[in-house]
């Protein structure tokens, strides 16, 4: 499980070209570098009293941390300065060629930059209407950014998104897909054969009021 845990950590930085994971005493950190999220800190198997000190030792708003565990058991180390983030799940399966077809009206198309995968799926007329990307790491590769428009929903282009990266991930060389789901996007993974390793809690330190 942990291995697949900084397989996703690793991915999701290549997914978001971001700065690469460094090893702490927790788990692992990414300077990610946005105004909603300057920080990224993962537990990796830490114990509760690591997780305390880590927390305590953070002044920096807009930093996030995430960890595997019910938010019920991380929720009591994070005083009033941390909000909590939607819960999610660490998901993962294994990739197998997927058969691809667009329904009538649409096309789909990948292109590969930096380690990353992006598949678009376009109406007729060129608009938009579902895309995902994956994030290339080794044997591994992570799932990430799978949306489709409002108005394009209900048509299966969720289920061609993921297919269309599976292909290319498999493409590549990569066994294992990882992902980070939220509670909606569940039920859409599992029907695909994808399986929760673990709860995805996350918390991020919001400015302090004056």
């Amino acid at each position: 499980m942990w291995e697949l845990a900084r397989s996703w950590v690793e991915g999701w930085a290549v997914s978001r070209q971001v700065a690469r994971p460094v090893d702490e005493p927790w788990g692992l950190s990414i300077q990610v570098g946005l105004p909603d999220q300057v920080v990224r800190h993962v537990l990796l198997g830490a114990d509760a009293g690591t997780a305390r000190a880590l927390v305590g030792a953070v002044t920096e708003p807009a930093t996030c941390i995430k960890g595997f565990l019910e938010p019920e058991v991380m929720e009591p180390w994070f005083p009033a300065a941390w909000e909590p983030l939607d819960p999610g799940f660490l998901m993962a399966a294994d990739l197998r060629p997927a058969v691809v077809r667009a329904p009538d009206g649409y096309t789909v198309g990948a292109e590969t930059s930096g380690g990353v995968v992006s598949v678009r799926v376009l109406t007729a007329g060129g608009e938009l209407a579902a895309r995902g990307q994956i994030g290339l790491a080794g044997a591994a590769c992570v799932f990430d950014q799978v949306i489709t428009e409002e108005a394009h929903q209900r048509l299966g282009l969720g289920t061609l998104v993921m297919g269309a990266l599976t292909n290319a991930a498999v493409e590549s060389g990569a066994v294992t897909g990882t992902l980070g789901a939220t509670v909606q996007g569940r039920a859409l993974y599992e029907t695909l054969g994808w399986k929760v390793l673990a709860p995805l809690t996350g918390f991020t330190r919001t400015p302090v009021a004056p």
